[in-house]
């Protein structure tokens, strides 16, 4: 929002995704839509300006410290994932040309959210976390 912090990318996927978890909507106020980027495929500038915090045993999550935009979601733990960054969608200075792929934690949905479409995976917690047995724990939000 204020500029402090910008990144560029590479190996962008052309698809992003939706969690509905409840630290998600906490922290976005919303669903937090996203793009899943390699992380060795980013670099961020103003570093200093990241303000950072582990909010579970796996991952963590980005701010700028000037305004307070979150910048990103990433795996800390990476024998649960590759090491993968999710940034929100809203932060690509154009963020058209982008499509849905998946929606997770779809049972933690407000049922007043609604995305268009059925072209889309919709994953509930327990379907997502699966594949993930070792963030099926307490702190079993994304």
């Amino acid at each position: 929002m204020c500029g402090a912090v910008r990144f560029t990318a590479q190996n962008v996927p052309a698809t992003y995704g939706i969690c509905h978890c409840e630290m998600c909507r906490r922290w976005t106020g919303s669903a937090f839509v996203n793009v899943e980027i390699p992380s060795d495929g980013i670099a961020w500038s103003n570093e200093a300006q990241i303000g950072t915090l582990q909010t579970s045993d796996w991952a963590e999550r980005g701010w700028c410290r000037r305004c307070g935009s979150h910048l990103y979601w990433r795996m800390t733990d990476h024998s649960v994932d590759g090491a993968t960054t999710d940034v929100p969608l809203g932060l690509f200075d154009d963020a058209n040309g982008f499509a849905l792929s998946h929606e997770i934690y779809i049972d933690h949905k407000p049922d007043s959210f609604s995305f268009v479409g059925d072209g889309h995976k919709k994953l509930t917690r327990a379907e997502y976390l699966q594949d993930f047995p070792a963030m099926d724990s307490d702190q079993g939000d994304a």
